[in-house]
């Protein structure tokens, strides 16, 4: 089978299409139409990720495509449409074998390369805003990194799961239509975003904070929170890992909020399960909707996996594999 792999840490430009066997059958043999591409993978690419894989390894956390043969009472038969998750390494492959917890039925409504895109996002922005981030009916999300995979599930998302209101922060008026594309109620610049959401609540102040970025801007995304208010802290896409003041959690009564989604799944069973079933039939009535990703060629891998590192993608990164 063609896979792409990384032979050595220099980056993404490492990736490299080859010819390699095709992994065992003891799971479910999944014919891969389309590969999702996520930031751990321009991370690991430089071995910057705290997984660190044996070289060479083949990226990528999730796919989609047809099932070719499945273990007996696993829930599957052959040409079943499905979503999987590799989890960290694997994916970008044209055939991978998944244990049937990690494997989803996809919605006919759902084509392979959106359904490549939903899983390592929408799980995530799932635990952090009703697992981690207690959201309640009406409530107003301030989501940073709005123009980006996380940020367009979030937006998505979030009016589903009851918010009223969602503000999307962006770097550029470009990004912006891609934020509002994705549905957000308001669209706000990241420079002097604080002053901004202020005045658009009123002096208020927003009920969740879902950030994907980091950087200089946390201590400001804690201010903009309202008394109660949550600030969910999902990653690090800035570079910079900030520090927590607790003095300003104590003050205002607000929470700091760590969402490892992977490491909720690993110490949860069956938690996966409890999610796809809240999150399948939304998608496949239409209530969420799919999403609509950048679809690189397979043999582009390392082109994809550079627009996460160089932060030039917009919306969810997908490789087509067949």
């Amino acid at each position: 089978m063609r896979a792409i792999q990384i032979p050595r840490l220099d980056g993404p430009e490492a990736a490299e299409l080859v010819d390699i066997d095709e992994p065992g059958t003891d799971g479910v043999v999944i014919d891969v139409h389309a590969a999702g591409v996520a930031f751990p993978d321009a991370l690991q690419t430089r071995g910057l990720y705290q997984h660190k894989a044996p070289l060479p390894y083949i990226p990528g956390a999730e796919v989609a495509g047809v099932v070719r043969s499945a273990p007996d009472r696993s829930g599957f038969t052959a040409g079943d449409r499905v979503a999987g998750l590799c989890m960290l390494t694997g994916g970008m492959a044209e055939v991978v074998t998944l244990p049937p917890d990690r494997v989803f039925a996809l919605p006919d409504s759902v084509s392979f390369e959106a359904g490549a895109g939903i899983l390592f996002n929408d799980l995530t922005v799932h635990c952090a805003l009703r697992t981690r981030g207690r959201l309640a009916e009406g409530e107003t999300v301030l989501v940073h990194g709005a123009a980006g995979g996380i940020g367009t599930s979030a937006l998505r998302l979030a009016p589903a799961f009851g918010a009223g209101r969602t503000i999307a922060v962006v770097s550029t008026e470009a990004k912006g239509e891609i934020a509002r594309a994705a549905g957000a109620t308001d669209v706000v610049l990241a420079d002097g975003f604080k002053d901004s959401v202020k005045e658009l609540t009123e002096g208020r102040g927003v009920d969740v904070v879902l950030d994907p970025v980091g950087g200089d801007r946390f201590t400001d995304s804690l201010r903009s929170l309202a008394p109660a208010g949550r600030l969910l802290v999902v990653g690090f896409t800035g570079g910079d890992i900030p520090t927590v003041r607790v003095n300003r959690l104590l003050l205002n009564n607000v929470d700091a909020i760590g969402v490892g989604w992977g490491a909720w799944a690993a110490t949860h069973p069956g938690y996966l399960a409890e999610q796809w079933t809240e999150l399948q039939p939304l998608l496949a009535s239409g209530a969420i909707s799919a999403p609509e990703p950048v679809v690189y060629p397979f043999d582009e891998a390392g082109a994809a996996i550079a627009s996460l590192e160089n932060r030039t993608a917009v919306g969810k990164v997908v490789l087509r594999v067949r």
